[in-house]
């Protein structure tokens, strides 16, 4: 039985990081209505990156598993309806800007009046409170705000943007994991509440390792290393030397520094006095990285990660985003999916990285928008037919999706 079966949640989320937080939850087995704007929806399905076709990969990899419903909040009668199906789910999650909900009368209070035990997680920038409450925000700007870019790129250059979205992400998974605190402790009191989260105070997290280790926990700035610091922590260029071709490696002890001598056949260097300790092999970084980075050119980076790893050494090959869909290790895991899609049959999805050994869920492909509305109103509230009808003819509800001739779902477009 999935972990989370049972648990029922209506998703107001939008782009990533409530998007990232509702998935989570629907691949541990929850219950997810997604609730989106009738002809748009989600603005992610139109995040194609020079698809016009149909909904882009950046809105299936954030919203399988989900259900969809295509109501008009701004009308009265989609409001009713949201407020008619709340009490039906044990938790809605939001992460609309600031002061949309208010305006829409749907916030914590307005849907606690009709919901009483209602858990209602909200996912804002800069939280619901404070100065910054106000501003708008998306990742790069919270990873901003949160210290990341400061600390990122090379010591005598600007910061730079990190490339993953740990802003979006990692903010939506740590509400996904306050989601399921709020839940047990419904369990046990019966009492729901309101959990909020901030995407500056979520990457501001992520930060603690980096402020603990080169920022003096307060005391002064963390500086930016670059790919690491000195020949004991980082990038090796390997053959044929394209924009990828590096191994990384971290040695933390003698064991892995003599254990990385074997590998690359230079048992001399771990006798060599200059290099004796860490603080030596520090402080004789530039010999000792010519030295390695002379061996990793004569080989690409997956075979150098094979020599390393196999030898106890902490080492990767640098893998770009195509790489990862071929990587034997992601594949034979079952990590990389093919999942079949309404429209565009099979399509490729990274799948969950949650590995419950009795309670796995299988991934399904993101839903067209509003795919759901009829059945869910009908099982849900006991519409009539003739009354979903009438709701979508006075606009309050999308239209149903149907495969147009260019392969677009025309509820959609």
């Amino acid at each position: 039985m999935p972990a989370l079966d049972g648990l029922r949640i209506l998703d107001l989320t939008q782009y990533e990081a409530g998007t990232s937080c509702t998935q989570a939850l629907a691949w541990l087995g929850a219950d997810v209505v997604k609730v989106e704007r009738p002809g748009t929806g989600d603005p992610g399905r139109g995040l194609a990156g020079g698809r016009s076709t149909d909904d882009s990969e950046y809105f299936l990899n954030w919203n399988s598993n989900k259900r969809s419903i295509a109501i008009n909040l701004a009308s009265e009668e989609g409001r009713g309806l949201l407020l008619q199906l709340a009490p039906r789910f044990d938790i809605l999650v939001e992460n609309f800007g600031p002061g949309v909900v208010e305006k829409l009368r749907l916030d914590y209070d307005s849907v606690r009046a009709v919901h009483p035990d209602v858990i209602y997680g909200r996912i804002k920038g800069f939280g619901n409170s404070g100065p910054y409450s106000d501003y708008k925000c998306f990742d790069p700007v919270a990873q901003a705000a949160g210290g990341a870019m400061s600390i990122t790129g090379n010591p005598d250059g600007p910061p730079l943007r990190p490339g993953t979205t740990i802003g979006d992400c990692g903010t939506g998974v740590l509400m996904a994991l306050a989601l399921c605190a709020a839940h047990a402790n419904k369990l046990r009191t019966g009492k729901g509440q309101l959990v909020e989260m901030s995407m500056q105070e979520g990457v501001t997290w992520f930060m603690r390792t980096a402020i603990a280790m080169g920022g003096e926990f307060g005391e002064k700035a963390a500086p930016r290393s670059g790919s690491g610091r000195g020949a004991m922590m980082n990038m090796y260029p390997c053959k044929p030397f394209g924009p990828n071709d590096y191994v990384y490696m971290l040695v933390v002890n003698d064991r892995m520094w003599r254990a990385l001598c074997e590998a690359i056949d230079r048992r001399d260097l771990a006798e060599d006095e200059r290099y004796a300790t860490p603080r030596l092999r520090h402080d004789n970084a530039d010999e000792l990285f010519e030295a390695i980075a002379e061996w990793t050119g004569r080989r690409t980076k997956r075979e150098a990660m094979a020599i390393l790893g196999a030898a106890g050494v902490p080492a990767s090959a640098v893998l770009d985003t195509l790489d990862l869909f071929s990587d034997p290790h992601l594949v034979e895991r079952g990590f990389v999916r093919t999942v079949e899609h309404e429209i565009r049959g099979p399509v490729r999805v990274l799948g969950s990285p949650m590995n419950l050994s009795d309670s796995q869920v299988e991934i399904e492909a993101a839903p067209l928008l509003g795919r759901h509305t009829d059945s869910v109103l009908a099982d849900e509230l006991n519409l009539s037919q003739p009354e979903i009808d009438r709701l979508r003819a006075d606009g309050v509800l999308g239209a149903v999706p149907t495969p147009g001739a260019n392969g677009q779902e025309n509820a959609t477009r």
